[in-house]
């Protein structure tokens, strides 16, 4: 049919269509973030499915291999070993005695009391009972010799005395009465206020070595 014989008017659907002009232009734009839609819905889904398996290795006794995810590793569990034997090893330490030869806070030793020094002043009556001439002066030179100042000699009247001995009449003339028998060799030394009345007194016996 052609365009004269077309009994019908010419309307917008007859018109021909331009071949050389623009085409699509009536589309609008795509949207950047339709186009970034599809990634965006990957990472949701994997985020999802790393967080169930944390979740799921936290409640469990899997231990994940060294490198994966932020859980408990074989190096933390290591680090904690090493921690649990360092915890293990402290107490032992710290249980020890502490050894005063170490510093340690110990107590100093009791003091002990100085011991009495001899009076070299104090009487000292020397008895001749061996009935050996010039015993006694003899023996009381030696006292004079060893520093003592005041000593006397006289004959022995009393009770007959087993060995020679050195006797003191208190505890406070001991250790003048030691050492009297020490410078005159004497091994026995006994108290008695009756032999030593005025003093110390040195009664020697037929057993004494001068």
């Amino acid at each position: 049919m052609s365009k004269g014989s077309y009994p019908y008017p010419e309307d917008e659907f007859d018109a021909a269509e331009d071949l050389d002009g623009p085409r699509g232009v009536h589309r609008a734009p795509r949207s950047r973030w339709r186009a970034l839609l599809p990634f965006a819905v990957v990472l949701v889904v994997f985020a999802g499915l790393g967080a169930g398996v944390l979740l799921y290795l936290a409640n469990s006794d899997v231990t994940l291999p060294a490198g994966l995810g932020s859980g408990t590793t074989a190096g933390d569990d290591g680090g904690d070993g090493a921690t649990e034997g360092e915890g293990d090893a402290a107490p032992d330490d710290g249980a020890a005695p502490t050894d005063p030869a170490d510093g340690g806070a110990a107590e100093p030793p009791a003091t002990e009391p100085a011991a009495p020094e001899p009076d070299l002043a104090t009487a000292v009556t020397v008895f001749n009972a061996a009935k050996v001439a010039g015993l006694a002066g003899e023996t009381a030179e030696k006292l004079t010799g060893a520093g003592f100042t005041n000593v006397d000699t006289g004959n022995h009247t009393g009770a007959g005395v087993n060995g020679t001995t050195v006797f003191y009449a208190g505890e406070a003339q001991k250790a003048t009465a030691d050492a009297v028998a020490q410078a005159l060799g004497i091994t026995q030394v006994l108290p008695s206020a009756t032999e030593a009345a005025a003093g110390i007194a040195v009664v020697l016996e037929a057993d004494y070595q001068s």
